[in-house]
């Protein structure tokens, strides 16, 4: 992760711009601006596809001849070459905006044409703002989605949104599911690992817009989603059967610190990983707690 004030990319003065995720094909950027109405707006250029949505604040903006409002649960979006100026004439500053910069060939695969990429703004509507939220909360770690999954699922959904009809009924093929299913293979093989959607897509010989399609399909679940049970699993395993640590757990499970493997596995199972090996020890107070909170969820 890294994180540098500076004229940022979207990319605006007086701003704090932290690289959350990013391969060849997507770039995720946490943009936070504290610009105010005395500062000078001047124009910039999107280097990509951008798809940024603004969670907290707004701003104005003046693009391709139109004076624009984005308000907090709306978009901004841009096209390669297209110029730009954010402004903050009647804001006070401080918005904050979670940026999916797409490469040509997966804002290409993603559909939409120009015109639909160069709208700059999109307002508030509840199609893509629960979406916006949705992304939010895998950049803070509280899903069990990852950035890229998540920013092309928004843009597929920002561009059927925005055209006006439904996306094509996908209807894997055979070779499709053999695919898949070695695609799941090598995910449990490599569970301890970082996943990356790319490596993986590699794997399948397919691109990482298409595979994550057609793994979420014959699947169930998207692979990260997938690799995450995973790892859960098999520090359920540990837990039942060895004495080691919860700690030890975590990182042989693949989690990078603790609070992380604590956080999903009681998401996942509903009990922190100690409260479930105590309750797999006869630990009947635990037991009725977790059967409650069962219950009621």
């Amino acid at each position: 992760m890294a994180v540098s004030a500076a004229t940022s990319a979207f990319g605006r003065a007086a701003s704090t711009m932290t690289t959350l995720s990013e391969d060849q094909n997507l770039r995720v950027i946490d943009y936070v601006c504290t610009a105010s109405s005395g500062d000078a707006p001047f124009e910039e250029v999107h280097e990509r596809y951008s798809l940024s949505f603004v969670r907290r604040g707004s701003f104005g903006c003046q693009a391709r001849g139109q004076r624009h409002e984005l308000f907090a649960g709306g978009f901004f979006v841009g096209a390669p070459g297209d110029v730009f100026a954010c402004t903050h004439d009647h804001h006070h500053g401080g918005d904050e905006c979670l940026s999916f910069q797409f490469s040509a060939a997966l804002a290409e695969e993603i559909g939409g044409d120009r015109a639909v990429w160069s709208r700059v703004s999109v307002p508030p509507i509840s199609a893509l703002s629960t979406l916006g939220a949705l992304a939010q909360a895998t950049a803070a770690r509280t899903t069990d989605l990852s950035l890229a999954e998540t920013g092309m699922l928004l843009a597929a959904r920002f561009v059927d949104v925005m055209r006006g009809d439904a996306r094509a009924r996908l209807s894997p093929s055979s070779l499709d599911r053999v695919r898949v299913i070695r695609a799941t293979e090598w995910i449990e093989a490599n569970h301890e690992g970082q996943l990356s959607l790319d490596a993986a897509a590699q794997q399948a010989g397919l691109s990482p817009f298409h595979f994550l399609r057609i793994f979420s399909k014959v699947v169930g679940a998207t692979p990260n989603q997938f690799w995450v049970s995973c790892r859960l699993r098999h520090a359920a395993e540990m837990l039942l059967g060895t004495d080691q640590s919860v700690t030890e757990i975590a990182l042989s499970a693949g989690f990078g610190d603790l609070s992380n493997f604590q956080r999903s596995f009681k998401r996942a199972a509903g009990v922190t990983p100690g409260a479930f090996r105590r309750m797999s020890e006869g630990d009947r107070k635990i037991l009725q707690v977790w059967q409650a909170a069962s219950a009621l969820g």
